[in-house]
C-alpha cells in the first residue's frame, strides 16, 4: 500500500515589517537629544535667604536696595521720588540695565565691610507677571545676592 502525500497549497505569505532599523533611528535620535540639550537652572534651586520673624537688632552697615516690579511688568529702583525706571520691556527675560546696578551694589556691599550681606526689599504689585518676579530673582542669583525681602510697603 503505498502512502499518498497530499499535497499542500503554497501559504500566502503575509508582508512583515521590519521595525528593527526604526527602533535604532529611534535610538539614535534619542541620544542626539539627550547630548544636544542644555540643563537649565531651575528656579526653585536659586539659593535665597529669606528674612527670620523677627527683626534684626543690628543695623546692616549697607543701606538696602529697593526693587519695585509693576503690573506692566517695568522694574524700578529705589522708592519714592528717587525712583530709577530699568528694564521695562516686560518680554525681553534678561534685565541688563538691573544686572548692571545690582553688580555695582554687591561690589558696594562687599568692599564695604565683610560683616555687610547686600540685602534686597523686592515689591511686586498684585498685577504683575509671575514670570517678570522670577525673571528679577535669577538676576540677583546671578549677581550673587542671596538675601531676598519681599515687602508690600511703598512710597508713592
Amino acid at each position: 500500500m503505498a502512502r499518498h502525500k497530499k499535497v499542500e497549497t503554497p501559504s500566502e505569505d503575509l508582508p512583515a515589517l521590519d521595525i528593527s532599523s526604526l527602533i535604532d533611528c529611534t535610538f539614535l535620535l534619542l541620544i542626539y537629544f539627550l547630548v544636544t540639550t542644555t540643563i537649565q537652572k531651575r528656579e526653585q534651586d536659586l539659593d535665597m535667604t529669606l528674612p527670620a520673624a523677627a527683626p534684626s537688632e543690628s543695623v546692616p552697615d549697607i543701606d538696602p536696595k529697593f526693587i519695585r516690579i509693576d503690573a506692566s511688568g517695568a522694574v524700578s529702583v529705589g522708592a519714592g521720588a528717587a525712583q530709577i525706571p530699568m528694564d521695562s520691556d516686560p518680554d525681553s527675560r534678561d534685565l541688563p540695565l538691573l544686572t548692571a546696578d545690582l553688580q555695582s551694589y554687591a561690589s558696594a556691599a562687599k568692599s564695604a565691610g565683610s560683616n555687610s550681606k547686600p540685602l534686597v526689599q523686592l515689591y511686586v504689585d498684585g498685577g504683575a507677571s509671575q514670570q517678570r518676579v522670577i525673571d528679577v530673582l535669577n538676576v540677583l542669583a546671578g549677581v550673587g545676592i542671596s538675601n531676598v525681602t519681599f515687602t508690600d510697603l511703598v512710597d508713592p
